[in-house]
C-alpha cells in the first residue's frame, strides 16, 4: 500500500491480512463476506471447519463427476462382457445362458471402481488448478509462516467490492497483525 500520499497504479493480485489465531481468521472472513467480498481465500496450517461458509466452498461437482464415471464404467464393462460372449466370441458351454450377470459381477465392480477412482484423481487435480508449481501469494514474505503458524485472508483484486487503499484499511480495522499487497 502507499504509504507516501502517492497513489500506486501497478496491478496486483489483491490485499492479504496475517491474523493471530483461527477464531481472529474465521471472524474476519464472516465480515468480509458480511461487507460484500465475495473473492478472497484463506491459508491457514491445518483445516478450519468454520471457513467453509464465509468463503463459500461448497463446490460438490466432484462427487457428481464420480457417480457419473462409476455409472459409465459400469455400463461399459457390463456392455463390454456382454458383446464379447454374444457377438465377438459367442461360446455355448452346457446351454447357460450367454449373458449371465452373476458372472459379469467382477468385472463390472472392477470396472466401476477404475472409471470413479480416475475420474475422482484427475477432477481433484484439475478442479484445484493444479500443477501450480508459483501462486502470487508467495510474494508476500511473512506467507512462509502459513504452513507453521499462521493464519491468512487474501481479498483478490478481481472481487468486484476491491478498492486497494478501501480493502487494505478495511482488513486492518479487523484487528490483522499485518497487512500486505499481494503482487502480481
Amino acid at each position: 500500500m502507499s504509504h507516501s500520499g502517492i497513489i500506486e497504479t501497478t496491478p496486483i493480485y489483491g490485499v492479504m491480512a496475517e491474523f493471530l489465531n483461527a477464531a481472529d481468521l474465521v471472524h474476519a472472513a464472516e465480515k468480509a463476506k458480511a461487507a460484500g467480498y465475495r473473492r478472497m481465500d484463506a491459508y491457514t496450517p491445518y483445516p478450519v471447519e468454520d471457513l467453509e461458509e464465509p468463503l463459500d466452498l461448497h463446490d460438490n461437482r466432484i462427487s457428481l463427476y464420480v457417480l457419473l464415471a462409476g455409472i459409465c464404467g459400469a455400463t461399459f464393462g457390463f456392455g463390454f462382457l456382454s458383446w464379447v460372449n454374444t457377438v465377438a466370441y459367442p461360446l455355448n458351454v452346457g446351454g447357460r445362458p450367454m449373458i449371465s450377470a452373476p458372472m459379469f459381477i467382477p468385472i463390472t465392480f472392477e470396472c466401476t471402481i477404475l472409471a470413479a477412482g480416475l475420474t475422482s484423481a484427475i477432477g481433484m487435480i484439475l478442479l484445484n488448478g493444479l500443477p501450480m508449481p508459483y501462486h502470487p501469494v508467495f510474494n508476500v514474505p511473512r506467507f512462509a509462516r502459513a504452513s507453521q503458524d499462521g493464519f491468512f485472508l487474501c481479498i483478490e483484486a478481481t472481487d468486484p467490492q476491491f478498492d486497494r487503499a478501501k480493502t487494505g484499511a478495511f482488513l486492518d480495522s479487523l484487528g490483522a497483525y499485518e497487512v500486505s499487497e499481494v503482487a502480481n
